[in-house]
């Protein structure tokens, strides 16, 4: 690998890759241009009264972004063995670093998850995202094959991953990342009594959880009526509503939002969606929606393409991450799903984030690329699969 291929605009090598494999890049690298723009829009007005200036949480963003490409750019390039060969290192490690925050994390609004090295927070929930994607889909997708020691080993380090997310607290990564993983344990072929007794499972922690934090209770009982307390359960997600009707059709226009003026809370992050339906209108979230069809459509037809079913695994899983996330976004914006913290993939204010991200649009692009790489040989009438 040369050193301007770490660079995305000067990888000359992009002209030799697979159709889907470069429009996954394009996409990827359009999205993340929309979302350091609405992240401008959304973050300037709060950023310059608290902390003096506008672009405080931009100059983060693209700090953050320009780490998130260079490792976008590794995983791209590297082959998909070499990179699941890391994968259970990597899961490891990051849990460890879970529960770590629970003890020595850095406290914020009330909640342990980041972890404070030399003023930089990091984030093991979010960094995990691409390694659990890459060690489910190296587990499920040889399911038949792994000695059943190692199956319990690994499941029964998924189950501590998501408890220690869920101890943080942050119920909606942990229900996020639940669902990936199940889901790619569907799509490998797992019995389905044994994931319909896992989703069972899942629903009655989640459940559990929330009768026992009376705050996430009050968030799912304002979600269906919050005019019920407007000035407090309720505020966030009708300031929110109000920001997405007053859109209209065409939008306020670019920076013209007035609920991101000290209206609607976390506007950056949680409800940045909200923001952008403002300035953009209907036309601008239906645009949204359709690069999300885009890109999922492109994620499925790589998936469908693979030609091992441990890449196919991590198709679905990094599609799982950045479609579905945003999907679960979008929805409580808008008021269809009860308030929870999931930030707007390559949108919302969030390094940690916006690193996982990329690095989960890279690993889909190399399925992509190795799906076309993969050439198909005859050897004594039978039909072989081999890479070069």
């Amino acid at each position: 690998m040369q050193i301007r291929q770490l660079i995305p605009f000067f990888d000359k090598s992009v002209a030799g890759w697979a159709n889907e494999a470069r429009l996954l890049r394009w996409l990827t690298l359009l999205w993340l241009l929309i979302g350091l723009v609405i992240l401008f829009s959304a973050s300037y007005p709060v950023a310059d009264i608290e902390q003096g200036d506008g672009l405080y949480f931009l100059k983060r963003q693209l700090i953050g972004a320009a780490i998130g490409l260079i490792a976008f750019n590794f995983l791209v390039h590297l082959p998909l063995r070499f990179i699941l060969s890391i994968a259970h290192w990597s899961v490891l490690v990051l849990l460890g670093l879970i529960f770590l925050t629970l003890i020595l994390g850095e406290e914020i609004a009330g909640v342990r998850r980041w972890l404070s090295i030399q003023g930089i927070l990091i984030q093991p929930s979010e960094l995990i995202k691409p390694f659990l994607i890459l060690q489910s889909a190296r587990l499920f997708g040889q399911w038949d094959r792994v000695r059943w020691q190692a199956r319990l080993f690994w499941l029964a380090v998924f189950a501590l991953t998501l408890a220690g997310i869920l101890l943080q607290p942050n119920l909606s990564t942990t229900a996020l990342c639940g669902m990936a993983l199940w889901l790619v344990a569907l799509a490998a072929g797992l019995p389905y009594v044994q994931l319909i007794g896992t989703a069972l499972l899942g629903i009655s922690v989640a459940a559990t959880s929330i009768s026992l934090r009376p705050y996430q209770l009050q968030r799912v009982i304002s979600f269906r009526n919050p005019w019920i307390d407007p000035a407090n359960n309720g505020y966030q997600l009708i300031q929110s509503l109000l920001a997405v009707g007053s859109g209209g059709t065409w939008g306020a226009g670019f920076g013209l939002s007035q609920q991101k003026l000290f209206y609607l809370p976390i506007q950056d992050t949680d409800f940045i969606f909200a923001i952008f339906a403002e300035e953009f209108g209907f036309v601008g979230g239906v645009l949204l929606l359709l690069l999300l069809i885009a890109y999922a459509t492109l994620a499925l037809v790589v998936a469908l393409k693979a030609w091992n079913p441990v890449h196919r695994l991590v198709a679905i899983g990094a599609m799982t991450f950045l479609v579905g996330q945003s999907i679960l976004h979008i929805g409580v914006s808008t008021g269809i799903l009860p308030t929870t913290g999931l930030p707007l993939p390559f949108v919302s204010y969030g390094s940690n984030s916006i690193i996982a991200s990329l690095m989960i649009a890279g690993l889909l692009i190399r399925v992509a690329r190795e799906n076309a790489d993969t050439q198909v040989v005859t050897l004594l009438g039978r039909t072989k699969s081999r890479q070069p």
